[in-house]
């Protein structure tokens, strides 16, 4: 009889025990977690183990027991499921909620904006400045880069298309730089197949240039096609485009903001004026509307163009229309086209 009793007793102790377990763990669950800092991040490699991603917290800044950790991960039967990324938990969150959020991979996102007519060295330069980006260019050559994005001997100028692009907290700026060559590739061949049956641009690539000749002569969206055509026409009678941001282009680090006559009358391969065609590369990044504009111009009859000083263009058919144009809206040294 002694022993039954004594059987009941330990047993009702083992279930109060448990339960008293269970309330304690439920209640340790659902407890904001204590934090040294205000959030606390941690990016994840693929294949760390459960063990090493509770004490890679614990080192973050949360303030637990990383074998408690450990053992709610490995408990909940969800460790495996656990995913690489960057992550972050505020005051606030708790054991429940970092386990939820890593298994769900509801990462930490930094964004890097890449701005139409931008060239690849101001590219480079966002990129080195973005938020919690790995700066894995930063000692590569612009070859370099290109080589490591399988387009070897590609000059990178205009291969990159603007856009805002969101990244994991820890991501390299190859992978932007990987998908923003891919977009620009993905954008230009669909606006190839878009071009006009009449073009006389040869391939992607001098639609390329020619998009980004019009990307930087355009200060009004509803201009940029009318500025294509414009080109589309010299082109086609063998006339020299004769624009200044290509002359710019090349001289490169050597421009202080002031295009000089001297600028204009000295060859260089980017020098519009004095080579007629297409420059040998493009001089920035278009967008896909200048694109677009490139490979089918609005229709029109004008071979110049002129500033009117708001952003938009005044566009003549004759030099001498031109010429009473750039009296008109010329100012401060602006030329026309």
């Amino acid at each position: 009889m002694k022993f039954w009793r004594g059987f009941v007793v330990w047993v009702v102790l083992v279930v109060l025990a448990g339960l008293a377990l269970a309330a304690g763990t439920a209640w340790w669950l659902n407890r904001p977690l204590d934090l040294a800092t205000d959030p606390v991040e941690l990016s994840i490699e693929h294949g760390t183990p459960p063990r090493e991603i509770a004490q890679a917290w614990v080192s973050a800044g949360v303030q637990v027991s990383p074998l408690l950790l450990y053992e709610w991960f490995r408990w909940s039967g969800r460790s495996r499921r656990i995913r690489a990324g960057s992550y972050e938990i505020a005051r606030g969150a708790t054991p429940r909620d970092l386990l939820s959020k890593m298994v769900r991979g509801d990462e930490t996102l930094a964004v890097v904006h890449l701005i139409e007519g931008w060239t690849f060295r101001q590219f480079r330069a966002e990129l080195a400045q973005a938020d919690a980006l790995k700066p894995t260019t930063a000692g590569m050559t612009d070859a370099q880069i290109m080589d490591a994005l399988g387009a070897p001997g590609v000059s990178p100028e205009g291969r990159f298309h603007p856009d805002t692009y969101a990244y994991s907290k820890g991501s390299s700026d190859l992978a932007v730089l990987k998908r923003a060559y891919r977009a620009m590739q993905k954008s230009l061949d669909a606006a190839w197949l878009e071009r006009a049956p009449d073009t006389p641009l040869r391939n992607e690539d001098d639609a390329l240039v020619l998009a980004s000749i019009v990307e930087k002569e355009t200060g009004v969206g509803a201009d940029r096609g009318r500025v294509a055509g414009v080109f589309i026409n010299r082109l086609r009678i063998g006339m020299p485009l004769q624009t200044d941001p290509t002359v710019i282009y090349g001289l490169g680090p050597n421009f202080d903001g002031n295009l000089r006559k001297r600028d204009l009358q000295t060859d260089t391969p980017y020098n519009t004026y004095t080579r007629s065609g297409l420059p040998p590369t493009p001089i920035a990044m278009p967008g896909k509307a200048a694109l677009l504009a490139a490979v089918r111009p609005d229709p029109t009859k004008a071979l110049y163009f002129v500033a009117r000083g708001d952003g938009s263009s005044e566009f003549s058919q004759t030099l001498a229309d031109h010429n009473r144009a750039v009296n008109l809206y010329q100012r401060g040294g602006q030329r026309g086209k």
